[in-house]
């Protein structure tokens, strides 16, 4: 049986900008993300540029990664980022106790990483110690990146390889502060946030977007603090947020509960479906910490940074629990996709989000293989790369009328997600039939500009836990899609059971 959905698009009615940025990953000192991951050394048979492994920078710049935070996550508040520059053989060693309770040896530090975004193309998100650290331990480090005179910081850099400062323009000022990051109140959070912004000082040309630990999940009481602590916000329409430019949220989707989050492959039909509940709630997350940004920033001068989110499953048997690796499936991709239209609902607000991990750890883009050193490309990662044509487009709010929806988790959850942006004269519609068992025909009833041509992308597989490994590298991959055709009111698309499409217009 197929269902028929309506989706109203007026192409002529541009929204707010989806920032590039909300496309973006994390790297975290955690499991085989850096080692193995990004970094095999300068001595490793796979093929590698100063130590960092060319096949994976390749793939990400292919997706156009925008940027890219690091060094955690919850390693980020146990990092001394000195430990991390000069000599290799020379840096001290320390203790991951986050993440496997194994011995890091600090090779890949600020260097390495800088030179990893500038192979990517990728802006730098820098995380900094606030749980740990000093404020002068990140003002020293902010200097160190970013400042061109004979300041000691900068003459330090240039001791250590580096003569011309790097472009910074994203600075964490901690990680999960009412956790892993400090066990911190709300209200003491606020205090050091002012405090380590203001000591994070713009060096020449170089401005610093500092973004706030902010709230996990549902905290609104942690937003509304943080949002308390700013000046008035309301005063001046034209004036900068200050002396923090956004804060954060962290929002993962599992299938089970936090002892027992749910396995990767093999789950149910009902787990499929209080997955994709699940992954839904971030649109009403988004939605709740947003009314509390209004209400002290009408003007919408702060920005909300998702830099963590994505699926998180039980670790693959075998493996170290600590490393949190995970196979990635076709249920996965949709994940993806359902917070991604969330992203672009909400894009006055969000400005940045990050998928976790980019390689070898939980929504990883990327999986590579120890025993064999092959690269594996996710289904996620096909979600990516299907989307390019929405970075930096204008939003197109889509309205859904006939979609059908399924009890699920005590919700009610649409079996349809949908969105849209416009760029000159292209236009890119994100569709997703979340239903796992039935096809659904969708109507695109598009109003306002000529349609002159379209093509369409199709992301799907037989199984729902379908995934790619070393020897079926394409077992989940985008194909064109043939089942686009004309309709009296604009175009009809065919969307599988269980599936992702794209649909790019040419308008005029």
């Amino acid at each position: 049986m197929t269902t028929t959905t309506t989706a109203v698009i007026d192409l002529d009615l541009p929204g707010a900008t989806i920032s590039r940025h909300v496309y973006g990953h994390f790297a975290e000192h955690l499991g085989r993300c850096i080692y193995g991951g990004f970094w095999v050394g300068e001595d490793s048979p796979v093929a590698n540029v100063r130590g960092i492994r060319s096949d994976v920078v390749e793939a990400l710049r292919a997706i156009s990664i925008p940027n890219l935070r690091w060094p955690g996550g919850c390693f980020a508040d146990d990092y001394h980022w000195r430990d991390g520059i000069g000599p290799r053989e020379s840096r001290p060693r320390m203790v991951n106790s986050h993440w496997g309770d194994v011995v890091e040896d600090n090779a890949f530090g600020t260097h390495e990483f800088m030179d990893l975004c500038e192979l990517l193309g990728a802006d730098p998100y820098v995380s900094g110690n606030v749980g740990s650290g000093s404020v002068a331990e990140m003002s020293d480090w902010v200097e160190y990146l970013t400042r061109a005179d004979d300041s000691p910081m900068a003459a330090l850099r240039r001791a250590n390889g580096r003569e011309k400062p790097w472009r910074v323009p994203f600075w964490g000022l901690g990680n999960e502060a009412w956790g892993c990051g400090g066990n911190l109140r709300a209200e003491q959070f606020a205090s050091l946030a002012r405090q380590y912004a203001t000591y994070c000082r713009n060096h020449g040309g170089n401005l610093l977007y500092r973004i706030a630990a902010g709230a996990n999940e549902a905290d609104l009481h942690w937003t509304e603090t943080l949002m308390r602590s700013f000046d008035d916000l309301a005063a001046d329409p034209a004036g900068s947020a200050g002396p923090f430019q956004a804060v954060s949220l962290h929002y993962y989707t599992m299938a089970g509960s936090w002892s027992d989050k749910g396995d990767a492959t093999g789950f149910s039909t009902d787990e499929w479906y209080v997955t994709m509940a699940r992954a839904r709630r971030m649109e009403e997350l988004l939605t709740r910490h947003s009314t509390v940004m209004d209400r002290y920033d009408p003007h919408r001068k702060v920005g909300l940074v998702v830099d963590e989110w994505g699926t998180w499953w039980n670790v693959e048997k075998g493996t170290n629990p600590g490393f949190l690796y995970q196979q990635n499936t076709l249920r996965d991709a949709l994940v993806a996709s359902v917070h991604l239209d969330a992203f672009h609902r909400h894009a006055e607000r969000v400005v940045m989000a990050n998928i976790a991990q980019t390689v070898n750890v939980l929504q990883a883009m990327i999986l590579t293989d120890p025993d064999t050193g092959a690269l594996v490309l996710t289904p996620t990662y096909h979600v990516f790369a299907m989307n390019t044509g929405h970075h930096d487009a204008a939003a197109l709010a889509v309205h859904l009328r006939d979609v059908e929806t399924r009890a699920v988790d005590a919700t009610e959850l649409p079996l349809v997600s949908a969105s849209a942006s416009v760029k000159g004269d292209t236009a890119l519609v994100s569709l997703s039939n979340l239903d796992a068992e039935t096809d659904r025909t969708l109507v695109l009833d598009l109003r306002g500009r000529d349609v002159v041509g379209h093509t369409a992308r199709v992301l799907t597989a037989t199984a729902l836990d379908a995934h790619n490994s070393p020897e079926q590298l394409d077992a989940v991959a985008p194909t064109n899609h043939a089942g686009v055709g004309p309709h009296p009111r604009g175009l009809e698309v065919d969307l599988p059971a269980h599936s992702y499409v794209t649909v790019a217009l040419e308008l005029r």
